[in-house]
């Protein structure tokens, strides 16, 4: 199937997408660019359609996958087609409309010995992206997101994820419900705190633990401030007031791999447990 008119249904739907009352009403999101569309498709997530340039053709990345990907409906379009469908000045060539998957805190709350990262109101979709991406990175259970932060699902998050979002669950909840359950299952909830006594490289990190990070302007809510156990500080030595959030949650999560999954034979080389 072939579409070249702004005007067709399905396009103005794709089209829709870039907005998030259209993405949420829908149950459905975009991503853009071979790359995503590729890690989509490992992930073997629910793909409702792969739309790529006609003038260019299938990327020679995807054209295996193409061939392989069952159920997934493959259509060639126009390049106003994707211009339209993409909120970049230099649209790519491909683009993909997933259905969102329907996904509960309950799988991480079960989890023993669980490393979860938990957003409270973290508002850029860089640093939200980019964090997601550093737990994927040193094999964290799951994100769990809370209200006020940046929409996981919106093309700036997703961007920034490199495809991460794909590859563990991300899960947005009600940190006042969730937070106290994880709690009570004897979960640990560490944030950091300018004002904090505790250094981040004296705690123990090795139990079940969940990271809490609050928006870039005032920190966590009052909520989660109540709720968590450990205040940490991150050191440092130079003249820098802080950390923006995706660099303070990097530094924690490398702290929590280094602890759970390395040890050091005679203070020389490390060596994965």
């Amino acid at each position: 199937m072939n579409i070249t008119s702004l005007q067709n249904a399905r396009v103005k739907e794709w089209a829709s997408l870039l907005e998030k009352k259209h993405r949420d009403k829908l149950h459905k999101y975009l991503v853009e660019g071979v790359h995503l569309v590729q890690e989509a498709l490992k992930a073997r997530l629910d793909i409702e359609c792969v739309a790529y340039s006609l003038e260019r053709g299938i990327p020679h990345e995807l054209a295996g996958a193409a061939a392989n990907a069952l159920g997934t409906e493959w259509i060639g379009v126009s390049e106003a087609v994707i211009a339209k469908c993409s909120d970049t000045k230099s649209p790519q060539p491909v683009f993909a409309v997933i259905r969102k998957e329907r996904r509960t805190a309950e799988s991480l709350l079960s989890k023993p010995n669980s490393l979860v990262v938990v957003l409270d109101g973290v508002q850029d979709p860089g640093n939200v992206g980019t964090i997601i991406r550093s737990a994927d990175a040193v094999g964290a259970d799951g994100v769990i997101i809370g209200a006020g932060c940046a929409d996981i699902y919106g093309p700036k998050t997703i961007r920034a994820t490199m495809g991460s979002l794909f590859h563990l669950p991300v899960i947005e909840a009600d940190l006042a419900e969730v937070l106290p359950e994880a709690k009570a299952k004897g979960i640990r909830l560490a944030g950091t705190s300018l004002q904090a006594a505790s250094s981040c490289y004296a705690y123990d990190f090795t139990g079940p633990v969940w990271l809490l990070f609050g928006s870039e302007g005032g920190g966590l809510s009052a909520t989660a401030l109540k709720l968590m156990d450990d205040a940490l500080i991150i050191p440092m030595k130079g003249q820098a007031e802080s950390l923006n959030v995706a660099m303070a949650a990097s530094v924690l999560l490398y702290e929590a791999l280094r602890q759970r999954d390395f040890s050091y034979i005679n203070n020389s080389r490390p060596t994965l447990k």
